[in-house]
This record gives C-alpha cells, structure tokens and sequence, in this order.
C-alpha cells in the first residue's frame, strides 16, 4: 500500500522540517483521535525518548487529540517497548511513541502500537492518512479529552521486564555496564538489573536533551569497551535511544551482535523445550547464525531488512524468535516488540542456567567475514535490472560457491546501493565486494 507520510515505522524526519513539525504533529494527533476514538472515554497513551523535541511534541500530540474528543495517558519517557506494554496493561485503544529511535536529536518521529501492543494494521494507518487531508475540527467544548500523567509507568515496566525471567536465578556477583545511550532508559535499565541483584555501573544516562546516542549506546560501543575490560565487568549492555536494540560486550571486551545474541536466546529456547518452529533473520543476517542454527537443527529463513518484516515472517510461521544484526531482538513469548531490556535478561538468564560467561555462550556461532560497500547513484533504483551488474553478481556467487553469499540492496532512505559480501576468506570477500561495488558504480 503507497503511503503518503507514513514510512516502514511510523513518521521520521528532521525536526522542524515538514512533517516533524508541531502543526503537523497536533493534526496527527487529531487525526489518530478521529480514527480510534469509537466510545467516550478511549483514550491514548503517549511516551517518548529524551530528545529535546520531545516536550514540544508530545504537547501537539496533546492538542490534536482532546481536539478529537479522545483522553491521553502521558507515561514520559519511557523505552518504546515499555509503551507497548502499557498500551496493552491499560487496555488504552493505541500506544504512540515520539522517538527516532538511535538517530541524534536533531531528528525526531511518532510510531504507533494498536491496543494488542503491535504495529497500526495498514488499513488503520491509511485512514489516518485520509484524515491528515481534511481540514481540522473540534468537538465541541464538553466532549474535548483530558491528559493525565502515569506516575506509576516506569514501576510497572520494570516488573514487568524482571518477570521474564525465573525469579529463583541469582545474579549476585554480576558486575554489569549498562550503556543507556542517554535516552528512554537512562532510568529504568539500571535499576531492573539491579532490582534483580547484580553490580551495576550505569554510563551514559545523563541526558539533557541533545546528548541522545551521541558517541554512546548501541550503535558506537567503543567506549563500552572500554569500560567493561577496565572495569574487569563480567559484561557490558548498549541499549539505543528508545531501548529497543541490544548490542552487548563479553568479558573479553568482544562485541557480540544482534546475530550472536539471537543465536544464544533461540538455542537456549531449544534446550528449554521452548523454541516453537524456528528463527527469523533479516538478508543482513551473517551466515554464521544461518549454519550454526542449521548444526542445531534449528530452522531459519531470512525476512526483508528491517523489524517490520521480522515481525511479519513470525507471525506468518507462529514462531517467537527473529531479529537483525543490529540489536533489534524479538521475543514474542515475552513481548509484543522488540526489547532491548528484555533481551539481555533472556541472555543473563542462560550465563546463569549454563554457568558460562557470554563469550562462552557465542562460541557455538562462527561469524562469516562480511563487506559492506555503499554505492552512491544517482537516483533510487533496482541493481538487479542492469545486465553488467546482474553479470558480475553471478560471477562472484559462482567464485564463492557455497563458502558465501552476495546481497545487492537498493537503500531504502538514500540513494545508495548497498553492496555486501560475505564467506569463509575475508581477503576473497574484500576483494570480491570492491570488485562488484566498481561495476555498481560504474553502471548505475
């Protein structure tokens, strides 16, 4: 379905720069209120990442929707997670998120969750949309919705994510760096991990408005590094700006990916009896995971970048486990989304059960060295339509033969190709993916 201004998830943009803008956004919130508000007293719930535009959007969220005649449940900030949660708890009638996720503070975006805590069916975004072109109205003055403050949202998260695992396991003696990227969970990571007993030392969690993953979190775990080896930690948390990927650290000072974090949640849901089918990767998952989950008798199929489309793949299959690379973690016999918290404590769950330290835990997965080279064209379009470049593919898969892969990807943002290779010899694959991203360039 074409959508006018909603993209993959939700709404992002430059903020201040149309649509992120406050009378953009205040007839969004209208328009969501005139769609889902059926019976007085439905109302909505608001939470948001620590981004300064956040105040000011979630005050237009406000307006357009009391304007709707729909009431609000404002949770402040909170990971996006966390509000699909509460969505559910509070039996509200939608969940809206103001946050971009791990993008700097100069951006901004609203998402949605329906009241099942998933993503708007597409049908309900395009009446939105149809909304967002009529002109704007209000009820009249004794039917306008009222905006009330949770004070308890943070609390009931928090229960929440410790109930995912066995209350019986003892994390006494832990010695954790949490990263909290200062957004969403600058407050509430902490103290779940400490809630359930370990040593924590919380970085990152000072946020003042443009600080959000700046230089921190799961997409720049340098400093973390740093940290838990000098700190001698038995492991590091990143979480992103809204919580919702992990990228987590060994004792060693090792990174260990999306990849490898879903490789130890799903054969950990083996070993319980708990797997339900199989696992959903993305065409940017490493081969490693696709042939270690193979070795375990584990099934895997790879889904479109992106959670939404994880998220499709597992509920087309009923299977509970998928995720990215990038730390976007889902655990559909915990959540309803992808959760950052909620991931690590699954992780943690297993050093304790197995009695072994992450970097032991990952060994069963052997990463494939992967090259990824982006191509700047000169507009958006498919790689694959081109004869030269349809050639040099083949020539690369048939040189690599079952040691690799090739993946050819148009960007969905930008006009880039994404040009990938990987397979068992790391100079084969930087040489072959130069080779292949000169043709792109030169005939694209």
């Amino acid at each position: 379905m074409t959508r006018k201004y909603f993209g993959t998830d939700g709404i992002r943009g430059k903020v201040g720069e149309y649509p992120i803008t406050p009378e953009f956004v205040m007839k969004l919130g209208w328009a969501v209120g005139k769609v889902l508000g059926k019976n007085p007293g439905d109302r909505l719930v608001i939470g948001k990442d620590t981004r300064i535009s956040g105040y000011m959007f979630e005050s237009a969220l406000e307006a357009g929707i009391a304007a709707a005649g729909m009431n609000v449940q404002v949770l402040g900030p909170m990971p996006t997670p966390g509000i699909a949660y509460l969505t559910r708890t509070f039996r509200a009638a939608a969940g809206i998120v103001i946050s971009a996720s791990h993008n700097s503070y100069l951006d901004n975006g609203i998402k949605f969750f329906s009241a099942e805590g998933t993503k708007l069916d597409d049908d309900i975004e395009k009446a939105i949309e149809d909304y967002l072109d009529k002109p704007m109205t209000t009820v009249s003055a004794e039917k306008i919705g009222k905006a009330k403050r949770v004070s308890t949202a943070a609390g009931r998260y928090i229960e929440y994510c410790k109930a995912s695992i066995p209350s019986s396991f003892s994390f006494e003696g832990f010695k954790i760096v949490i990263d909290c990227a200062n957004g969403a969970a600058y407050s509430i990571g902490p103290k779940v991990f400490r809630e359930i007993g370990a040593d924590v030392q919380a970085v990152f969690n000072q946020p003042d408005g443009l600080n959000i993953n700046a230089a921190c979190g799961a997409t720049n775990v340098d400093a973390l590094v740093k940290l838990v080896t000098s700190n001698k930690a038995d492991l590091g948390i990143a979480l992103d700006g809204d919580a919702d990927r992990l990228i987590m650290v060994d004792h060693k000072g090792e990174v260990v990916d999306g990849d490898e974090l879903l490789y130890i949640i799903a054969k950990g849901a083996q070993r319980r009896g708990r797997l339900q089918g199989g696992v959903v990767g993305t065409l940017m998952s490493n081969l490693g995971l696709e042939k270690a989950l193979a070795a375990d008798g584990i099934d895997f199929i790879r889904a479109k970048v992106g959670d939404r489309y994880v998220m499709e793949q597992l509920k087309k299959n009923n299977w509970n486990f998928g995720g990215e690379s990038s730390g976007h973690i889902i655990c559909l016999d915990k959540n309803t989304t992808g959760d950052g918290i909620i991931a690590a404590l699954q992780v943690l769950a297993e050093m304790v059960s197995q009695n072994k330290t992450l970097a032991e835990l990952k060994s069963g997965m052997t990463k494939y060295p992967q090259v990824m080279i982006n191509v700047a064209v000169s507009k958006r379009q498919d790689p694959m339509q081109n004869e030269q470049v349809v050639s040099a593919v083949k020539q690369a898969e048939l040189e690599l033969a079952d040691s690799g892969r090739v993946l050819l990807r148009a960007s969905g943002t930008e006009p880039l190709i994404r040009v990938m290779i990987e397979g068992d010899n790391h100079s084969q694959v930087e040489r072959l993916a130069k080779k292949l991203a000169s043709v792109v360039k030169h005939n694209l």
